[in-house]
């Protein structure tokens, strides 16, 4: 969904065509970036003026830090890669635009981005019960920015992975190699986004693209043939197959 002003009134980005100047100015005037840094800063003003001490605060933050790469992975690779959302007419849609529309057009940064009503709602249920065990409202007020500011890192990260744009860290390099082998040779693996340590530990690290086939289902995560006629529903909402592999192969020609 495009808003209606400033430099995304009316227009859509594809990262494959950007420099990482104007990603910057694309990524700090998006509505959900905003709204992500607005919170954190008010979540961190509430921790700041309800906290007796600033351990508490200080623990919470670093809990949700320790574990956020874990809860990336878990929900990449059992959520958003799972059958269940598409299967489901009330959560078809839900599934198309949170992930089915990004491995389709993977450099769009329109459906890269996580959809809010999504997102909040998800980043508070996980950190905000951390933050209340271990320091209550103060503690839940700086796990929820802490979990805030690291999802907007995630977001830029991933922008960054689909740019054409040769970061100058090693680090980033290979997660930007591992994170477009994911979305051009083989989905079932490299499910991080900013760490990929869980891949590493779970067995699901591709370090090298061939120990590991080519998919023929990385383009539409196995939503093809006999799954697309028994659920129709995100069918209904997108294109047929034909016209999104020469949309896609235009974009990327």
């Amino acid at each position: 969904m495009l808003v209606g002003w400033g430099p995304w009134g009316g227009r859509r980005y594809f990262l494959d065509k950007m420099n990482l100047r104007e990603l910057i100015v694309a990524y700090f005037t998006h509505h959900s970036i905003i709204i992500y840094l607005v919170l954190a800063a008010a979540s961190i003003w509430l921790a700041s003026i309800t906290a007796s001490s600033h351990w508490g605060p200080l623990a919470s933050a670093a809990v949700v830090l320790a574990v956020y790469p874990l809860g990336e992975y878990l929900l990449h690779r059992y959520v958003l890669h799972s059958k269940f959302l598409y299967r489901h007419q009330m959560t078809a849609a839900l599934w198309k635009r949170i992930h089915y529309d990004h491995h389709q057009n993977p450099h769009d940064l329109s459906v890269l981005f996580g959809a809010l009503y999504t997102s909040l709602p998800t980043l508070f249920v996980l950190a905000t019960p951390i933050g209340w065990l271990i320091a209550g409202l103060p503690g839940a007020a700086a796990a929820f920015a802490t979990v805030l500011l690291l999802f907007s890192v995630y977001e830029f990260c991933h922008c960054i992975q689909h740019l054409p744009f040769t970061p100058r860290w090693r680090w980033l390099r290979d997660l930007k190699r591992r994170h477009l082998a994911h979305h051009f040779h083989n989905e079932h693996g490299n499910f991080g986004i900013t760490s990929f340590v869980w891949d590493r530990v779970l067995g699901t690290l591709h370090d090298q693209q061939g120990k590991v086939g080519r998919s023929s289902t990385v383009f539409n995560l196995g939503y093809t043939g006999e799954e697309r006629e028994r659920f129709p529903w995100v069918a209904d909402l997108s294109e047929d197959e034909e016209t999104l592999a020469e949309a896609r192969r235009r974009r990327l020609a």
